[in-house]
């Protein structure tokens, strides 16, 4: 008889299965497996935190006081700081150095005039950017003098000068050390992240204690701040230098010294401006933070304004500050672009004779202006805008504050939301057990990230309460996940509008503009005329400063999803709000978690501001720190500032994963 096999089908499943199938589950359901993990390890250690620290708070027991050696190093800095080498010979120069350095530049802008800095800065806008912008530039600078900020623009201007060629010069040197070694590259990569996430209250308070109250110390804070962006993308661009041109150049039997100058350099000249770009741009939104520590100019005019509450001279202030932030950000964005472009500035002008033309000019101007003894902007040209912006204050002060029919008014609304949001999200965190808050942290980041994710995110939230400031850091987490999520509200309806209508696009566009170059100061004034003081007012100020990048993040994601999806799901008969939620929703994924991630992230910059309008928590430890001179007290509040938003970080941002494929 022949033979015959049974089909193995239904058959009983060999050894090892069970292995088979939890290994088939994990893959099924990735997410249900680690929590599975997650849970077992917390029924594991839970018990015995408990049993070991009741406590529903961070226990006493896991801190560490570090206000001792900070206090010491306090002491030490002030008692030596006329007297040890260090200070004598090495940051007595520094100091020095800066002084001069701004003190040259703002007599060479006193020289030239209004009128000469005026043509001279039309002239450099036209010669890397264009006509269009050198009108703009001009009429920008005419403004400064319109509104009677003239010299306080120039003192800003000198200061700016100065602070942006030091980032510069520091950051493309860190830049191109990390950019040419891997082991620097990762030496310098957390040291920036630290630079970047560390509230600048936090270290002004360190350079203020070295250099003293006045312009070195702001320059120098300037710099630590606006530096790092530089150093990145110098690195970005000598990384991601074209290999097939670098082995070209290196067949050639070139030189390490002349393949940077001759290849990596030129090839990574976009990164280099758009560095340029963000210095610049960094270093102004520290005009007025830096004027806190006795920087002068513009800065000092917003905040004194902020101390008087003076609405309109503030915005008299804030103004040229804007102006000044969009000129330079329009001028060197269009240079770069042309670079990049490989196009003339000025088109059939050759450069010596476009550059030769501009100086005669400028010259030519000052000296006239010198001669005519017109130096100074006429006082007879101002415009006070200061008497008209706060009588507008005052009428929205006193017709929406309070007594609105029917809605009530802005400080009922302010009000009710410290009462229905704040308070319950605050209690509600810090109700829950440590450990519970931890194990909601760990699960988050690993549902969308690796276990490496987790426990960083994990060990930055631990490292707040090792710090010893478990509980205002949640209070300051209940207001940053507050404003985030009015933000994101707001952000998402106003990007999706803008991006099905070009008209919205258009309108919105000068608004953004305005609210992400305009110092937090000066619309932080307006906030606290409208809803009073307190931590509602602190999370408004930071949907106002967060809601511009949201918005264009979002605009830009949902208009670039692939237009043949769109016109696909049209003649199906789609609706434009089911386009919106089953096409642009899902295609732009990576855009809108990026806007959510940089949501959270320029919330985090406004919390110390909003300690400043009785938002209490961190804010309000870090600016107490500054004031008091207690090192210890800003920089721990700083630390967990940079906790909190490492933590955020990471359970907002999905890792992305490596995948390995074998062949067959």
């Amino acid at each position: 008889m022949a033979a015959t096999t049974a089909p193995t089908t239904g058959a009983a499943a060999p050894p090892g299965s069970t292995g088979a199938g939890l290994t088939g589950l994990a893959r099924r359901h990735p997410a249900l497996t680690k929590l599975l993990a997650l849970a077992v390890l917390a029924a594991v250690l839970v018990p015995l935190a408990h049993a070991r620290w009741a406590s529903g708070s961070w226990p006493e027991a896991l801190t560490v006081d570090v206000s001792g050696p900070l206090g010491s190093a306090s002491e030490w800095i002030i008692d030596n700081r006329d007297s040890h080498p260090l200070f004598l010979y090495f940051f007595g120069h520094v100091s020095n150095a800066v002084v001069l350095s701004v003190r040259a530049v703002y007599l060479v802008l006193l020289a030239g005039g209004w009128a000469g800095v005026t043509v001279a800065a039309g002239l450099i806008a036209w010669r890397v950017a264009g006509v269009k912008l050198a009108v703009g530039t001009a009429v920008a600078f005419l403004l400064c003098g319109v509104l009677g900020m003239w010299v306080p623009t120039m003192q800003t201007l000198a200061l700016m000068i100065v602070a942006v060629l030091a980032s510069v010069i520091l950051g493309a040197l860190l830049g191109l050390a990390a950019g040419l070694s891997d082991r620097v590259f990762r030496l310098l990569r957390p040291v920036l992240d630290t630079m970047q996430v560390l509230p600048a209250f936090a270290y002004l308070l360190p350079v203020v204690l070295v250099f003293g109250i006045g312009v070195p110390a702001a320059v120098l804070a300037t710099v630590i701040y606006a530096a790092p962006p530089m150093a990145r993308l110098t690195a970005l661009g000598l990384r991601g230098a074209d290999a097939g041109v670098m082995e070209a150049v290196t067949s050639l039997g070139t030189t390490a010294r002349q393949r940077l100058f001759t290849a990596r350099l030129p090839l990574a000249r976009k990164e280099l401006l758009l560095g340029v770009n963000q210095t610049i741009m960094l270093a102004l939104s520290m005009a007025v933070i830096a004027s806190v520590i006795g920087a002068g100019g513009l800065g000092d005019r917003v905040y004194q304004a902020l101390a008087s509450v003076d609405v309109g001279a503030a915005l008299a202030a804030g103004i040229p500050i804007v102006l000044l932030a969009v000129v330079l950000d329009r001028t060197t964005a269009a240079a770069g672009r042309r670079i990049g472009a490989g196009e003339a500035a000025s088109g059939p002008v050759s450069p010596a004779v476009g550059w030769a033309v501009a100086a005669v000019a400028t010259l030519a101007v000052a000296l006239g202006t010198r001669f005519a003894s017109a130096l100074e902007w006429p006082a007879t040209w101002t415009y006070g805008i200061a008497e008209p912006v706060n009588r507008a204050v005052d009428w929205m002060t006193d017709h929406l504050y309070s007594g609105v029919p029917l809605i009530g008014g802005t400080a009922d609304w302010a009000g009710h939301f410290t009462t229905w949001v704040l308070d319950p999200v605050r209690d509600g965190l810090q109700w829950l057990p440590w450990w519970g808050l931890l194990l909601i942290v760990a699960a988050l980041a690993w549902l969308i990230g690796t276990w490496r994710t987790a426990l960083t995110a994990t060990l930055a939230m631990a490292a707040i309460g090792v710090l010893g400031v478990w509980n205002p850091s949640l209070d300051t987490l209940s207001q940053v996940l507050a404003a985030v999520a009015v933000t994101l509200v707001l952000g998402f309806a106003t990007g999706i509008a803008a991006a099905r209508s070009n008209r919205v696009e258009a309108a919105l566009r000068p608004v953004l503009d305005v609210f992400q170059t305009m110092p937090q100061f000066v619309y932080l004034i307006p906030v606290v005329a409208l809803f009073g003081v307190g931590r509602a007012p602190a999370v408004a100020a930071a949907v106002v400063y967060a809601l511009p990048a949201v918005v264009r993040i979002t605009t830009q994601g949902l208009r670039g999803v692939d237009a043949g999806a769109l016109e696909s799901a049209r003649s199906l008969g789609a609706t434009s709000g089911q386009q919106i939620r089953q096409v642009q929703l899902p295609l732009a994924r990576s855009s809108l978690l990026l806007a959510v991630n940089q949501g959270v992230v320029l919330v985090l910059a406004v919390v110390i501001i909003g300690g400043l309008v009785g938002g209490g928590a961190l804010g309000y430890d870090v600016v107490f720190g500054l004031a008091q001179g207690d090192l210890a007290v800003g920089l721990v509040a700083g630390a967990a500032i940079v906790c909190l938003g490492l933590m955020l970080d990471r359970v907002t941002q999905p890792t992305e994963r490596r995948t390995t494929t074998k062949g067959a």
